[in-house]
């Protein structure tokens, strides 16, 4: 069962597009590629390869529009807009999404899993780590870490404060404590545009301050594709659940 949902978003001063694929199970939020839409998931397989778990009431699947992503590729904004829009995005995925993920499922504030490929990979860990009191798990699929190359070499706390990279080392109390009971799986191929170094980098990170991560290396068979993320979408997922 699929819904689409439009909104208009005070934070993100523009109208926000939600869809939801399935009926019962754990929420697993989508994030697209850097210039994807909603609808981007299924337009390239995703959906269809996580199927049998949607059929089995297993997940329930929710995708949003890649606002930050997309003006982070076009860079027609300023510079400290796109750093500012960044950060607005992660707070209406918390203040506003997640919300309306928790109303979708009967008010039960179930944690989310969150995922993405790619830029959408960097979503989905930086999530977790700036807000999990509501996600329990992220996997990166081919993730893009290193994002400070899209903002042309600026800086402003707005980036400090989205960026995991940015942020996590010098992170202490609370939050940190609750990032260490979540899970989080970096994978990636060693195919054409793939750069599992990227995940490496992370993983160092992620593990200096003792938070619970692995890196899966899929190998040179593997590109910076849907047919890879196809692949490995289902296979972590049924791991989590």
């Amino acid at each position: 069962m699929k819904t689409v949902q439009r909104w208009h978003s005070d934070r993100l001063e523009r109208e926000i597009t939600v869809v939801r694929w399935g009926s019962y199970g754990r929420p697993v939020l989508v994030f697209p590629s850097a210039g994807g839409d909603a609808e981007e998931i299924e337009r390239n397989g995703l959906v269809d390869a996580c199927e049998p778990l949607l059929a089995d009431g297993r997940v329930k699947l929710y995708s949003v529009d890649s606002v930050a992503g997309q003006a982070m590729i076009a860079r027609t904004d300023p510079v400290e807009r796109r750093m500012w829009l960044l950060n607005q995005f992660q707070e209406f995925v918390r203040r506003e999404l997640v919300p309306a993920i928790h109303a979708d499922l009967g008010g039960h504030e179930i944690d989310v899993i969150a995922t993405g490929a790619s830029i959408g990979a960097f979503n989905a860990v930086a999530v977790l780590c700036r807000y999990p009191e509501v996600f329990c798990a992220a996997i990166g699929m081919s993730g893009t870490y290193s994002i400070e190359r899209f903002y042309d070499g600026a800086w402003s706390e707005d980036l400090f404060f989205s960026a995991p990279l940015q942020f996590l080392p010098g992170l202490q109390g609370p939050q940190l404590d609750l990032i260490r009971q979540r899970r989080i799986v970096l994978a990636s191929g060693e195919g054409a545009w793939e750069d599992v170094g990227e995940s490496w980098q992370l993983a160092a990170v992620l593990g200096a301050k003792g938070v619970p991560n692995r890196v899966d290396n899929w190998g040179q068979s593997w590109s910076h594709d849907w047919h890879t993320w196809r692949q490995m979408l289902p296979q972590y997922l049924r791991e989590l659940i």
